[in-house]
């Protein structure tokens, strides 16, 4: 190779240092200066074909059925050891200890840390990432983890195709409160504005998940802020988690992205990227379609009033079993009692004397009923003669 090929060779690695070093200075946001249609520009990846977040057209989505229950481990063994919270100017963070992962993947993934996004407009005006038939959640909460058994460290993973799993987990509103997430809520106050950090007690991480973890999305992506490396595996779960108003409140307004020092204090908010073309890539649901649907409020009235109608309907059939139940057995005992009846008198009718039979000479039936009356007489009498005991001499 020539001088001026070596020239060109060095003068191309100096310029993708600078520009690397240049990237690394740029203080990115989510809108204004540099804001996301800027990203590109400093971050190359961030205009790539594999970009997260997206839209879940549930529709369109392949049911996998090897795509196996996503099982935590280590999320409820936190220790002694506090955790770290601290606000990086984006959103709210925690590091998490190194013995916390994730298996249910073709490798597994070691846990790094936590974080949130969010809106500024309340429940119901959008925050989460990620969105579901065009629908956004309230916020949304990223656990992420690197390939451990690939890579040595998240620096080296981040960088790879296969390097890095994140969990995706779609946050609404409610009326009740939920404990797990008061574990980082009450304590943001301690870091207020960018770069502050503070140790917070430990807690177990798993209770800030749905309860069920085998039906989810899933798709290769990106990290959904600079530098947006494609090296994501998305799992996102399909059952949201719910937080009280008041809790979302807390999450939208206590942070700010300036820095203590800055006069000006801009609150952290709306901290959450727009939707990314699919390109052409598949998402793929761990369940069917017809198992993960989602009633509206029509098919469940119309089940509750089928059930209701059902309820009433075997009531009645029940009912008439028993009266007919009742019919046949009344019936059935008014038989017994008239049969018994009818055989008693047969016993009276046959005990009866036999009828006198018909004389046709009148002369000779009035001498038989004169004899007939002279013979009950004398049969009387002696009924009535007292009968009379041999007497004994004294």
């Amino acid at each position: 190779m020539d001088s001026l090929g070596l020239f060109i060779l060095l003068m191309l690695h100096c310029f993708q240092w600078i520009v690397a070093h240049a990237a690394d200075d740029v203080s990115w946001t989510y809108k204004g200066m540099v804001g996301q249609t800027e990203w590109s520009e400093y971050f190359p990846d961030c205009g790539g074909t594999a970009q997260s977040p997206v839209d879940v057209v549930t529709t369109q989505t392949k049911y996998d059925p090897s795509l196996i229950p996503l099982t935590p481990l280590g999320y409820d063994q936190h220790g002694n050891k506090p955790f770290t919270l601290y606000n990086n100017g984006h959103t709210a963070v925690i590091e998490l200890p190194e013995w916390m992962s994730i298996s249910g993947l073709p490798w597994l993934f070691t846990a790094v840390q936590l974080h949130l996004h969010w809106g500024s407009g309340g429940p119901s005006h959008e925050g989460s990432e990620h969105t579901i038939n065009g629908q956004s959640a309230d916020a949304e909460l990223h656990v992420v983890h690197y390939n451990s058994e690939l890579y040595p460290n998240i620096s080296t993973a981040m960088t790879k195709r296969d390097g890095l799993a994140v969990l995706g987990i779609l946050i609404v509103t409610g009326e009740e409160t939920n404990p797990g997430f008061n574990n980082i809520l009450n304590y943001l106050s301690r870091i207020r504005h960018a770069d502050q950090k503070a140790y917070i007690p430990a807690f177990d991480v798993k209770s800030l998940l749905p309860r069920d973890l085998g039906r989810y999305y899933r798709y290769n992506g990106s990290l959904t802020t600079p530098p947006c490396y494609q090296s994501v595996i998305w799992s996102l779960f399909h059952e949201r988690v719910q937080i009280s108003k008041a809790q979302l409140l807390r999450m939208e307004t206590l942070l700010y992205s300036s820095k203590s020092e800055e006069p000006d204090r801009m609150l952290l908010q709306d901290n959450y990227r727009a939707t990314q073309p699919l390109n052409h890539r598949v998402i793929f649901a761990s369940f069917s379609a017809e198992s993960g649907r989602e009633l509206s409020s029509g098919e469940v009235t119309a089940i509750v009033i089928g059930v209701m109608c059902g309820c009433v309907g075997l009531a009645v059939i029940v009912r008439f079993i028993v009266k007919t139940i009742r019919f046949f057995t009344i019936l059935h005992n008014e038989t017994v009692a008239v049969n018994s009846s009818t055989s008693s008198w047969d016993v009276l009718h046959n005990n009866r004397p036999a009828p006198m039979p018909r004389i046709k000479d009148p002369e000779k039936a009035k001498e038989i009923k004169q004899d007939t009356a002279l013979n009950s007489t004398v049969a009387g009498e002696k009924k009535e003669e007292p009968s009379h005991s041999p007497q004994t001499e004294p």
